[in-house]
């Protein structure tokens, strides 16, 4: 029997990078950095919670050919690929930190649904991910 979702991966063109946006910019904490050989296993998670963590994947050597790499880049710069959907207790005033820290690559500014409230970027590389503060708004 599956008792949980242990790790969900999205493709980034440089890992590095993407580590520094997603602890320094977005808040996450960084969870495994292992280098197996020529790959590295490298993981962010939210701060301080324990399971899911999503793993930054790079296209290339060992898990594709560059053929296929070529394709996943060219698919990650368009953000043609899946995303992220993460939620915050505050979404407002995580975008005004995003905006007065010298982002600018919002989707959607935070937009109000029966859901809540929820509002949109992309990474660095293109990937879109979806920021959620559920429930009513206040």
């Amino acid at each position: 029997m599956i008792t949980k979702l242990n790790v969900a991966s999205i493709y980034v063109l440089d890992k590095d990078e993407a580590l520094d946006f997603y602890v320094d910019k977005l808040g996450l904490e960084k969870g495994n950095d292992v280098q197996q050989g020529s790959y590295r296993w490298l993981t962010v998670r939210v701060p301080g919670a324990e399971g899911t963590e999503i793993a930054l994947e790079q296209p290339g050597a060992p898990l594709h050919d560059e053929a296929t790499a070529a394709q996943l880049r060219e698919l990650i710069t368009k953000g043609a690929l899946t995303g992220l959907v993460l939620s915050t207790d505050d979404v407002r005033g995580l975008y005004e930190n995003l905006k007065a820290g010298g982002f600018t690559d919002f989707t959607q500014e935070p937009t109000e649904h029966f859901y809540g409230t929820d509002m949109g970027i992309r990474d660095p590389f293109g990937n879109p991910v979806r920021i959620l503060q559920q429930g009513n708004p206040s």
